[in-house]
């Protein structure tokens, strides 16, 4: 699978100043029925796309919530499907293509998408399968204050660093409990080994094949290196996803967090925190781990998608729809909800620490058909590692085997 690679760094530092806007919401009457995650910059686009278009619609239907991935293969089964689109990032959109369930937007991208950018079509074989608009990375956010009352200086860079941090803040009696990670047990649990894995130079597959290659030194090390954070974060964090720790960081729960950077703006605002908090929150670069260079996270995009199995009618409305909100007047009102793939966007503080990650080096999360079944089996199964109860080396091991069971019967291995 050939994936155009997205230039995060390169749109992150500034884009043209074309401001076309397609302004067609496509055949009228149409159902338009749009699935995605529940964060502030879907909440723009699909938000926008009501807005302009659902006048022209028969019904025009928003559904954001936190677990999509979890229901977005059997929502896409049916004929009709259940949503004309779902809104998806790098992994998501592979899982879809495994079960043939989005269709290629060559057509419709030559009708309706003018205005876009060459680096936001999501080109696979030669058909654009998505229409990417945002990019996003885990990325470093520190309370300076608590930092320097600790006597800390400057932001850490390094895992070591941060959980030196850690000890100070813990040690001077101002928190129990400074560090934050997105831990919850699921797709948390391996997305969160899948970025110092990576950090420590890990490859999770064997060069041109779907064998595993998570147990060694780089994966022990991988999960040392996040038991030493998690030692200083909640109890309670492997309950713990993107809401619970921007929640945390709001409340001032919290002092050094590994978080998404599409959290950026809504951490820096003036919602649902203290002046105290957001005029103290420094965003940075992922801290490298181990001696390396490369950060820990992944760069990723979100985009758009269009079902397959639905009418070419209803299509054609929902890309007209949403890829018409894509636009330099919805990036001025919601500049800082995300870092845009859009013209228009000027990166504000709250791009600071996905820009410093991208140009730091960081990988791009893996687009290969197999990679959904390996982050599964992390999740399940390092688990019992993290609670005590298993060595490094034996939970890896059991990752490993549930995910050789699952490529097998995907067939991805003999």
């Amino acid at each position: 699978m050939l994936l155009r690679k997205i230039a995060i760094a390169g749109t992150v530092a500034g884009l043209m100043g074309n401001t076309a806007f397609a302004g067609d919401c496509g055949p009228p009457g149409q159902s338009v029925r749009v699935l995605g995650s529940d964060f502030p910059a879907i909440q723009a686009v699909s938000g926008t796309a009501k807005a302009n278009c659902e006048a022209n619609a028969g019904e025009f239907t928003v559904t954001l919530r936190d677990n999509t991935r979890d229901i977005m293969n059997q929502a896409l089964t049916p004929n009709p499907a259940e949503y004309t689109s779902v809104i998806v990032a790098n992994s998501t959109l592979t899982q879809l293509m495994n079960d043939d369930l989005v269709r290629p937007l060559n057509d419709l991208v030559e009708k309706y998408g003018t205005h876009l950018n060459p680096n936001q079509l999501i080109t696979i074989g030669g058909d654009i399968m998505a229409v990417a608009f945002m990019a996003n990375s885990q990325h470093l956010f520190s309370r300076k204050d608590i930092l320097e009352q600790a006597g800390v200086e400057g932001i850490p860079a390094t895992v070591d660093e941060i959980v030196a941090a850690a000890e100070k803040i813990r040690a001077a009696g101002i928190m129990e409990h400074p560090i934050a990670m997105n831990m919850k047990v699921g797709w948390n649990v391996g997305e969160v080994f899948n970025l110092f894995y990576f950090a420590h130079g890990g490859e999770l597959f064997k060069p041109g094949s779907a064998e595993p290659n998570i147990n060694n030194a780089a994966g022990v090390a991988a999960l040392n290196s996040i038991k030493a954070l998690a030692e200083y974060a909640h109890p309670d964090h492997l309950s713990q996803a993107s809401n619970e720790t921007q929640a945390l960081w709001e409340s001032g729960k919290a002092a050094l967090a590994i978080m998404w950077g599409s959290r950026g703006g809504a951490v820096l605002d003036d919602e649902g925190s203290t002046e105290e908090v957001t005029s103290n929150t420094v965003l940075s670069a992922a801290p490298t781990a181990g001696g390396g260079s490369v950060p820990a996270a992944t760069l990723w995009w979100d985009g758009v998608t269009i079902a397959r199995n639905i009418s070419d009618e209803e299509a054609e409305a929902t890309f007209a729809a949403l890829v018409g909100a894509l636009s330099a007047e919805m990036v001025a009102e919601h500049n800082d909800d995300a870092i845009w793939l859009i013209d228009g966007f000027e990166p504000g503080p709250a791009a600071a620490g996905v820009a410093a990650t991208a140009s730091g080096g960081a990988r791009p999360y893996p687009m290969i058909p197999y990679v959904n079944l390996m982050h599964n089996a992390l999740g399940a199964e390092l688990v019992d590692f993290y609670k005590g109860a298993e060595s490094a080396e034996d939970a890896l091991a059991d990752v490993e085997a549930a995910y050789i069971t699952a490529a097998k019967e995907a067939g991805f291995l003999q």
